[in-house]
């Protein structure tokens, strides 16, 4: 037997251990669970992590620059970054608009960026970490982004980004965050991590700012098991977002290539002497933020699910809102953002003023009935433990804000749910509120 022949006997057995052990279980009304999220995958997905494994190409390597290529076109940015998760794309994305090489636009330390009240912390540990100012504003139930009335007074001298979530898969309002960044020549990053595919006015979002980021962690649209990227269409914000993604290197050869510049010991920077090696010269303050080949495999085979994927997300995220249509009475049921086509990471549901039970209790017979639910991340995170003595700035009351923090919450709607599954959410929400 040939390599060749080797190769593919290994991956027909995988094929056929994938189907007959991966398969998806039946869901059964009281003994299955219904997660909120969880990686959905088959057989392609595994022969495509075999495969890489047999190349042994552990670092970033064809599969990476496949994966890569792929995101961008199904995007539509020139570029896209792979890095080693969401959290990591954010803090790619919020550095690099420090980076000396955007000059005077340089965001410097003590300068502003306005964000929201509520979300997912690693949306704004990066602003702090880079030594700049988040600047709060109150979320908008019941789109649960950011509410964009007082933009305007969040504005100060410093001011000099902005730096938002798609909140659970729905835009923001990108037209008024974008003409206020036009107006006042501010930088937005847009982090999309929940929200691959959604898309405002027909375009995808992350490509209205100058950087977008995105997660591949098991919870998200596709996955590769930990993993993130960064994407733009800026050539200057690529080449930073590469160093620092690549220990922070000057050099831009790919890991294993030496000398694609040509001039590898010509270069003379900083107080270096003249012809140190550029492989071993570094511009930016930059860490290893970079996936295995491994891990882009099972990115490369899932981009080609992703548009089905999101279709069953939205399918089922529909089922939900006309199924407790019913119970608006004592639910505030989600609303996409006027002029968007979301991509739903989660079904968020906030209970209201005077109803006759409370978000606790509703969480713990859920529970109780194997239902899985999450809060909306972090609440109003200015009421988190580790923002006690930062520095930043709110703008107006807090008010939707502490009740996102107290009432909200979220159900799964990822496409390993199927109608039963999300039937059996519903009749049990639905009889616990007749219940009360």
């Amino acid at each position: 037997m040939t390599d060749a022949e080797k190769r593919t006997r290994i991956l027909e057995l995988v094929r056929h251990y994938a189907d007959s052990e991966h398969a998806p279980k039946p869901f059964v009304e009281g003994e299955s669970s219904v997660p909120v999220s969880g990686r959905v995958y088959d057989a392609d997905d595994m022969c495509s992590l075999v495969e890489s494994a047999l190349d042994f190409w552990l670092t970033t390597g064809p599969f990476n620059d496949a994966f890569e290529k792929k995101l961008s076109l199904f995007i539509g940015t020139k570029f896209a970054l792979t890095c080693n998760s969401g959290s990591s794309a954010n803090l790619l994305a919020m550095t690099a608009l420090t980076s000396h090489l955007l000059k005077d636009k340089a965001l410097k330390p003590g300068d502003e960026v306005i964000t929201c009240a509520t979300g997912f912390p690693t949306t704004i540990n990066p602003i702090l970490m880079n030594g700049l100012v988040p600047v709060f504003l109150d979320v908008d139930i019941p789109t649960y982004n950011m509410d964009v009335s007082k933009l305007e007074e969040a504005l100060s001298p410093r001011t000099r980004a902005i730096m938002l979530a798609h909140t659970l898969g729905n835009p923001f309002n990108l037209d008024a965050v974008m003409a206020f960044a036009k107006k006042h020549d501010l930088f937005v990053i847009e982090d999309c991590c929940d929200a691959l595919g959604a898309t405002y006015r027909g375009k995808m979002v992350g490509t209205f700012g100058n950087i977008g980021t995105l997660s591949f962690y098991p919870a998200h649209h596709i996955t590769m098991g930990e993993g993130g990227a960064v994407f733009t269409s800026r050539s200057l914000l690529k080449r930073v977002l590469e160093s620092i993604r690549d220990w922070g290197r000057d050099c831009y050869c790919p890991p294993g290539m030496d000398n694609t510049c040509g001039k590898r010991f010509d270069w003379q920077l900083g107080e270096l002497p003249q012809g140190f090696d550029h492989k071993y010269t570094y511009s930016h303050l930059g860490y290893n933020l970079k996936i295995t080949d491994m891990q882009a495999a099972v990115g490369c085979s899932q981009m080609d699910k992703a548009e089905q994927f999101i279709a069953a997300r939205k399918r089922n995220f529909q089922l939900l809102k006309e199924g407790l249509r019913a119970l608006e009475d004592v639910l505030i049921l989600p609303e996409a953002t006027p002029h968007s086509d979301p991509s739903w990471f989660g079904f968020p549901l906030t209970v209201r003023d005077g109803a006759p039970f409370t978000r606790d209790a509703l969480l713990i017979h859920l529970n109780e009935k194997r239902i899985g639910t999450r809060l909306l991340f972090g609440g109003n995170l200015l009421r988190q433990p580790y923002m006690i003595g930062r520095e930043y700035r709110a703008v107006g009351e807090m008010t939707n804000s502490d009740k996102v923090m107290h009432d909200s919450f979220w159900l799964g709607v990822y496409p390993g749910l199927g109608e039963e599954a999300i039937g059996y959410m519903i009749d049990t929400i639905k009889t616990f509120v007749r219940s009360r």
